[in-house]
């Protein structure tokens, strides 16, 4: 059971529904996050436009940023963006083998290249060890072709949802996916 209740929208303020109406235009709903998150205003606001930046603006495609989500989510154990970005992908057309193949670390049947694959590892090393990153781990992401700027990038997807995994967890926000 949550800790904290998700805020309806006739439980916010003008300003939080206007920032519900541009979630549920992109989400086609208000996840429980962004509801939960709500109890402190700047909070909801501050997440939802990095979310923005960092999903629908830059240089990576969607279904990249997603699977990093996923898996920095995996490494994490939170069944709540597990589940959020394996719907995502599902939405982006992308196979339940191609998914499959992520949980199990196969890139080779995911399709990605090995720009992909190197910014993918990137992530999630940097995410589950980042005092012990290896000195060419970005010498090898841009050696198997990225920018420093879709190195930031990758890593910015890692960040954001590696925050919103603790916040999840710490809350016990129910799964609304």
């Amino acid at each position: 059971m949550a800790y904290l209740q998700p805020l309806p929208r006739d439980r916010v303020s003008p300003e939080l529904q206007a920032v519900y109406d541009e979630i549920q235009q992109a989400y086609g709903m208000v996840p429980n996050l962004f509801k939960t998150a709500a109890h402190h205003p700047p909070l909801l606001k501050a997440n939802w436009e990095k979310v923005k930046g960092i999903m629908t603006g830059g240089q990576l495609p969607r279904p990249l940023k997603e699977s990093i989500a996923l898996l920095v989510s995996k490494d994490n154990g939170c069944q709540y963006c597990i589940r959020a970005h394996t719907q995502a992908l599902k939405a982006l057309r992308v196979s339940e083998a191609e998914i499959e193949a992520l949980y199990q670390e196969r890139f080779e049947a995911t399709g990605y290249g090995d720009k992909a694959v190197t910014l993918i590892r990137l992530a999630r090393w940097a995410n589950s060890a980042p005092n012990d990153m290896p000195g060419d781990a970005f010498r090898k992401a841009q050696d198997a072709g990225a920018t420093e700027a879709e190195i930031v990038e990758a890593l910015g997807v890692m960040e954001v949802f590696a925050a919103f995994n603790k916040f999840l967890d710490a809350v016990a926000v129910e799964i609304d996916f």
